[in-house]
């Protein structure tokens, strides 16, 4: 039996907000399989799963994290910005660069050649690499955590066809994103971009836990809010699978607990940004969140 998005949604729709709108995600394409509907989320699983097209393990732990960057100003200045979307195992540790014969270097042209012209506008726009080489960007992000998600395998496709799993990746990343649209939530909570105002960790926690269901991890540098990290488990493959809000494990929030700025993309001149090269995207983001 397949997942069915629309009885998925009808099941859920008493639990919160984030949970109704982020678990009924369905990317699935013609040449994907299709999964059970009784399998367990990953990181819940009590005996091992044979079936690891239809079960993330043993990168479990989605994470779809963003950037806050303001000097430079990076991306709209009402919007965050992707970062990516990682495979972490369930205890917070990760493998990286998993197939590097499939680290791919032409990551638009895959997406236009394979009818995602789409996603790749939307990726110009919100998916910014802060140095202005977002095509490096997108390559890291794939090749480093990309081909490490094992419901994304070659394998896992019926009468696969090259780079078909990059569509995939970017096309989930993208869709998600959406679902989580931190600078709204934020403002709705009275937690807006100032170069004067300053808030507390419970501040932004509680803000982002109310509308994802979990908490998240938060990063600063120089006391400048600049990264978030949204948890999931997921039901099924990444592609047509369920993604459901999880709490964090591994590496834990390091903003202070108060004095914290969340600095405005336009007129800043210091903190804010992440530690980003394009020779290695997110090794000090790692080190600060």
């Amino acid at each position: 039996m397949a997942f069915s998005c629309a009885a998925r949604a009808f099941a859920l729709i008493t639990l919160s907000s984030v949970i109704k709108t982020a678990s009924c995600l369905s990317f699935a394409t013609n040449n994907s399989v299709s999964c059970p509907s009784d399998l367990p989320l990953s990181c819940q699983n009590t005996t091992a799963i044979q079936d690891l097209c239809c079960f993330n393990s043993p990168g479990g732990q989605l994470l779809q994290t963003q950037f806050w960057d303001t000097d430079p100003a990076t991306g709209p200045d009402d919007s965050w910005t992707i970062h990516g979307l990682w495979p972490d195992h369930c205890d917070g540790t990760f493998d990286a660069t998993c197939d590097p014969a499939r680290a791919y270097t032409n990551i638009s042209d895959i997406l236009t050649a394979g009818g995602a012209s789409d996603t790749l506008s939307y990726m110009q726009q919100y998916w910014k690499d802060y140095q202005g080489n977002d095509e490096q960007f997108w390559e890291h992000e794939w090749g480093k955590h990309g081909t490490c998600i094992n419901t994304l395998d070659p394998s896992c496709y019926i009468d696969y066809k090259a780079t078909e799993e990059v569509v995939d990746f970017f096309t989930t990343t993208v869709q998600l994103f959406k679902t989580l649209p931190s600078y709204e939530w934020l403002s709705a909570a009275g937690i807006t971009p100032s170069t004067t105002t300053t808030y507390t960790s419970n501040d932004i926690q509680n803000a982002l836990k109310a509308r994802h269901g979990k908490e998240v991890t938060i990063g600063c540098k120089n006391g400048a809010f600049n990264e978030i990290w949204y948890h999931f488990n997921v039901q099924g493959s990444v592609i047509g699978g369920q993604f459901i809000a999880a709490d964090p494990d591994g590496t834990k929030s390091t903003c202070p607990d108060s004095g914290i700025q969340y600095l405005p993309k336009s007129g800043s001149n210091s903190g804010g940004s992440s530690s980003v090269t394009t020779s290695s995207p997110e090794v000090a983001a790692r080190q600060v969140v």
